[in-house]
């Protein structure tokens, strides 16, 4: 039975993107909605057959599964369902059957297309590619809360000048904040001691309520990085504090603004390149979670923000590698030091270990082996004092499985194809992510050349790595949520590393391997795929689209912690998340999980 007029606005009020339609854009839209009604088990569609239109479920269940009947989705009242084949050619790439007695509203396919190409809110609620972003952060585009300093000085209103005199000179800054019961009253400056403590002659006794700026000007963090600037330039000021109904937060000094618009990846690069020890190069990566905020906030995509930050380690490595030679001397035969895990994809966040490991000529002779040993333990223990912190696992150079002539490394490699045991498949899933960093890099070219051709006529080795591959699964439950860790530390939380990004990872590994392709670059080897013919059109599009969102949203996770004084990690609270971002991201996860089922069931790509 249809619903009538009032019934149908009531309901479609309480599902976005329609809550935000304006009232005429919404009364237009509602007599192009069609009731379905269905008992339970009936098909909605099938693989291959036309739909309908966008289906959105008033009442009952809907179960989704993918084109080998593994169940990809439990929807219930409210959810959308049918979206992403009518915004591609109108034709299902998934089935879809009532699980219970169910309504349906059906709008038609060119409704629906109308909808998002005249309604902005649809369009991005609808959109997986979430549109273009600004390339560039800066001032004009980055919020105060991305550049203060958010553990500013403070003291009470009661304070001595000589109290804060001294708290200033101890933590080396330039102002300090005034404040009772955490509400901003005033603002010292050293200009402020000097100009009417030192030079007025004042007792050191004075409070310094005396020569504070009482109720100074501050501004919110939702302001803008222009805003702080045009402040300061106005009122002749270098600090602006920040504060939230009168509490204060942080504050911008100009050396906040002036390292905000210096801090780039050439000028960190820069830095370590002239660095002469450890030390020096540490002081640089140090600013990384900053840069990475600024990245983020400024709408850099994910992989553009990760290769950034993946070439200050690379040049970390390659100026540990030259002062390493000039402490030991010149290298006795050609090595190669290459890269794996996050590092050797490019793909490298706020957190990272390092995984490497030296590669060197067969021309090496016993005797000349303690050279490499010490320079592997000098690189190694220069990355970590920058904050690369050593591999748990102890996939490192300086363990000596890992730092080989060649001869051996080939051996490693033949061995994990012909016999494919757990450990082969771990290992090789990590060296197959091999990159060049420093030394002769012809040296890692032509086994990954020999490795890739013969893993790839070995279907058993093709056949256990797919396996291994789909260890790591999307955290979705069938009742329409996430599955969250149970217990420990991270408890109610989405590990956005080995259940979001990883999964994605492995599957372009086992199509690299597939096809013998040659990027190490995650999103490289998915487009390759695309490109070669291993994943089709559609199923490429949907995985990297699914891809770009989770990546993004782990990326945009710790810019938070680091804006709040966090160390950043992979644990994301859904709570955290919008309903909005919550739908998105549970579909992305959907669209993992299906390319997963057609891996195991041993197909290579989705139609």
């Amino acid at each position: 039975m249809p619903l009538d007029h009032d019934d149908l606005t009531r309901f479609l009020t309480s599902v976005h993107p329609y809550d935000a339609l304006d009232e005429a854009a919404l009364a237009a839209l509602l007599p192009a909605f069609r009731t379905k009604s269905m008992a339970a088990g009936q098909q909605i569609y099938t693989p291959g057959e036309p739909l309908e239109g966008l289906y959105l479920i008033h009442s009952g269940a809907v179960e989704v599964r993918d084109q080998n009947g593994a169940q990809i989705s439990a929807l219930g009242p409210r959810n959308s369902f049918g979206e992403r084949g009518l915004s591609r050619d109108g034709i299902a790439v998934t089935s879809a059957r009532t699980a219970e007695d169910t309504v349906l509203l059906v709008l038609p396919k060119s409704d629906f297309l109308r909808l998002v190409e005249t309604e902005p809110v649809a369009a991005r609620f609808f959109d997986r590619q979430r549109g273009p972003k600004p390339k560039r952060a800066d001032l004009a585009t980055s919020r105060v809360e991305t550049l203060m300093a958010r553990d500013p000085l403070t003291c009470a209103s009661d304070a001595t000048v000589q109290d804060a005199a001294c708290a200033m000179a101890e933590r080396h800054v330039s102002s300090i904040c005034i404040c009772d019961d955490g509400v901003l009253s005033g603002i010292a400056t050293i200009r402020d001691l000097s100009g009417k403590v030192v030079a007025g002659a004042l007792p050191y006794d004075t409070p310094i309520a005396q020569v504070m700026t009482a109720d100074p000007v501050s501004l919110p963090p939702s302001a803008i990085g222009s805003d702080v600037l045009h402040m300061m330039m106005e009122r002749r000021i270098g600090h602006v504090p920040v504060t939230e109904s009168g509490r204060l937060v942080g504050i911008v000094t100009q050396t906040d603004l002036t390292r905000f618009q210096a801090t780039t990846t050439a000028e960190l690069v820069s830095d370590i390149a002239k660095a002469r020890d450890a030390t020096g190069m540490a002081r640089a990566t140090a600013r990384i979670p900053q840069l990475l905020t600024q990245l983020v906030a400024g709408g850099n995509r994910h992989e553009v923000v990760t290769r950034l930050i993946t070439d200050i380690a690379d040049a970390a490595t390659r100026r540990l590698l030259t002062l390493a030679h000039e402490k030991l001397g010149p290298p006795p035969v050609p090595y190669l030091w290459a890269a794996c895990g996050s590092q050797g994809r490019q793909e490298q966040t706020g957190v990272s270990d390092q995984d490497n490991c030296l590669m060197i000529s067969d021309d090496v002779t016993p005797e000349q082996m303690p050279y490499y040993a010490d320079l592997a333990r000098f690189v190694c223990d220069g990355l970590d004092a920058c904050g690369y912190v050593y591999c748990p696992g102890d996939m490192m150079a300086t363990n000596s499985r890992w730092c080989q002539p060649m001869r051996v490394w080939r051996d490693y490699f033949n061995g994990w194809v012909r016999r494919p045991s757990p450990e082969a498949q771990m290992l090789a899933s990590v060296m197959f992510d091999l990159r060049a960093i420093g030394g002769d890099a012809a040296l890692l070219g032509s086994l990954q050349a020999q490795t890739l051709e013969t893993a790839s006529k070995n279907s058993i080795f093709v056949a256990h790595m797919a396996s291994n591959a789909l260890k790591h699964t999307p955290p979705l439950g069938l009742l329409r949520g996430f599955t969250t860790i149970r217990s420990g530390e991270h408890k109610n939380r989405l590990d956005l590393k080995h259940n979001g990004v990883v999964p994605v990872v492995d599957l372009g590994r086992i199509y690299a391997l597939q096809g013998q392709l040659s990027p190490v670059n995650t999103r490289a080897r998915l487009e390759e795929a695309v490109r070669k013919g291993q994943l089709s059109s559609s199923g490429g599009r949907d995985l990297l689209d699914a891809y770009d969102l989770i990546a993004e949203t782990r990326l945009e996770h710790q810019a938070r912690q680091i804006r709040a004084g966090k160390a950043p990690d992979n644990y994301l609270a859904p709570a955290d998340l919008s309903d909005f971002e919550r739908s998105h991201l549970r579909d992305a996860f959907v669209v993992v999980k299906s390319l997963q089922a057609a891996m195991g069931h041993g197909k290579g790509m989705l139609g």
